[in-house]
């Protein structure tokens, strides 16, 4: 008998843990609200950037010469079309993202290209961040790798193909992962959508301002850009990496 209700256990623990470890590695999205409690002037900043307002760019009688272009309907409302909405919000269809038919009180967080867009799903690296800085009081660093193991988007590969996935996603732009369905909005529709991750990075019409952080992370990997706008950024209300 205590044989049989020892493999019982072992097999509710194996199942829990098999369980838990799924879960880890679906991070869910939290929202620019949770980000900004302590990331306040980089989202202040964000809202006025291009990514904020991208939802709004999807209803009818916004971007009507853009839209021409492109060959769509001005007068549409495309905020329920799942072809387009995936490019305009946070987390589309995945654990804690935007949803058509979200409850407005939730989707008003993830409805616009927020933080978790470029950074990762930070259902995970949000405490990490929490605990590093209490770490960090104390005189001590971690890791970033620790980060990307939560599902952040700490290095330039990862938080390139954040942005290919939305800027470069169309036939022929070079982009390994692009697939359907893809933007309407190319290089041969327009000039101006050429995307340059260089300049991309670099615009605070699109990105938010950068500010002067404490150095809670250090080590591998590093955005490539780090160094120089930490050289050139302002004090923000609270700035922690």
């Amino acid at each position: 008998m205590k044989k049989y209700v020892l493999m019982v256990s072992f097999f509710v623990l194996s199942l829990f843990l098999i369980v838990s470890m799924g879960n880890a590695k679906q991070a869910g999205y939290a929202g620019y609200k949770k980000c900004g409690g302590c990331h306040k002037s980089q989202k202040k900043s964000w809202k006025d950037t291009v990514h904020k307002k991208s939802f709004t760019d999807l209803k009818a009688g916004k971007k009507v010469e853009a839209k021409k272009k492109a060959k769509l309907d001005p007068q549409k409302d495309y905020t329920k079309d799942e072809k387009c909405v995936g490019c305009h919000v946070t987390g589309f269809n995945k654990r804690g993202g935007y949803k058509i038919g979200l409850k407005k009180s939730k989707a008003k967080y993830v409805k616009s290209v927020g933080c978790e867009m470029c950074h990762g799903a930070g259902g995970l690296y949000r405490k990490e961040h929490r605990n590093a800085g209490g770490r960090h009081k104390k005189g001590k660093t971690t890791p970033r790798a620790k980060l990307v193991k939560l599902g952040m988007n700490v290095s330039t590969e990862a938080i390139e193909n954040a942005c290919y996935s939305c800027h470069m996603n169309y036939e022929g732009s070079g982009w390994d992962g692009a697939k359907e369905p893809y933007t309407p909005f190319t290089p041969k529709v327009d000039a101006k959508y050429k995307f340059d991750f260089d300049k991309a990075v670099k615009t605070e019409k699109g990105m938010h301002k950068h500010f002067k952080l404490k150095g809670v992370f250090t080590g591998e990997p590093k955005f490539k850009y780090h160094d120089e706008f930490q050289k050139n950024a302002e004090e923000g209300e609270s700035a922690e990496e």
